[in-house]
């Protein structure tokens, strides 16, 4: 099936549907002719759903003659503070929910290509460098959360793909608190505003993880925009796009006191990730700047 378009036909289950880009794949899944096979926690409400318990087990029949399978389960996290509760809450969400779904696809057969999650997390900070998918896992408690999501989902045998997503540039993912500094005049450099920050639109996003299916990719997949971006250049462009100043800094030390891990990871993180899969296998950009990104995202009269 590898280099063959999405369309009628093709079946694809989705697991994590209700977040920002389990929406967006489903509608563009469902745009192509294939269908859709949803995962959810209640009673079914359509018939393209299947209820499932993320601790398992999971009837492998539901997966069975599918195209693929796209994981993508995962408490948020952008909701702050980290606790030690809440860390356990961002593992136990991805890791499990990961495992259920490899063990039901490692008892089929022919089992479908396994699109799994992770995270550019997953690189940690390494200033000064440009990372691609044949560099080591980092250091950090992301880093360590991706690694087990990543083992977890190998469970299911040789075809799966680790999908390295970038935080989203979208009013409903990265860009929701700085959009709120910059309404309120507040916005500026996190730190030093240098660190290389990874991004990705959501069309863009969608696009690759159809990309990844149509082209039978597997292993390691960075998901994230081919310009390198600043914290600068995407706060900047925000604010530009919001008609507000963008001056007011927020020392490191200040951001470490107040989130702890939670701000080395997210905040002022320095990975300058390059998509070398992607490229090598052909997949084209919208948006190729984080600043072509943040301007589509923001042109919506309603944002």
């Amino acid at each position: 099936m590898a280099d063959q378009p999405l369309g009628p036909g093709d079946r694809v289950v989705v697991a994590g549907a209700s977040g920002l880009i389990g929406r967006a794949l489903i509608a563009s899944l469902r745009g192509s002719g294939s269908v859709v096979t949803q995962l959810v926690r209640r009673e079914p409400a359509a018939n393209d759903e299947v209820r499932w318990d993320p601790a398992g087990p999971l009837d492998p029949a539901v997966l069975d003659g599918a195209r693929a399978v796209v994981g993508l389960n995962g408490a948020s996290i952008g909701r702050l503070p980290w606790t030690s509760r809440y860390r356990s809450e961002l593992l136990w969400s991805r890791v499990t929910p990961t495992r259920t779904l490899a063990d039901a696809l490692r008892r089929l057969d022919d089992p479908p290509l396994f699109v799994a999650a992770s995270a550019s997390g997953f690189y940690g900070s390494r200033p000064g460098r440009r990372i691609d998918e044949d560099q080591a896992r980092g250091v950090g408690f992301l880093a360590d959360l991706c690694a087990e999501w990543e083992a977890a989902a190998d469970h299911a045998g040789q075809r799966v793909a680790h999908v390295r997503l970038s935080p989203v540039i979208h009013p409903d993912g990265v860009l929701k608190p700085l959009m709120i500094l910059a309404r309120l005049g507040v916005a500026g450099p996190l730190g030093s505003g240098r660190q290389s920050w990874p991004w990705a639109s959501l069309d863009d996003t969608v696009a690759a993880l159809c990309h990844i299916i149509e082209h039978d990719l597997t292993g390691p997949v960075n998901v994230v925009g081919p310009e390198r971006a600043s914290e600068n250049d995407i706060g900047f462009a925000i604010a530009r796009e919001l008609n507000r100043p963008y001056f007011i800094p927020m020392p490191a030390f200040a951001l470490r006191l107040a989130l702890g891990a939670a701000a080395e990871d997210l905040l002022l993180v320095d990975s300058d990730i390059a998509p070398a899969v992607l490229t090598d296998s052909g997949f084209e950009w919208r948006h190729r700047t984080a600043e072509s990104a943040v301007r589509d995202a923001l042109a919506s009269p309603d944002r």
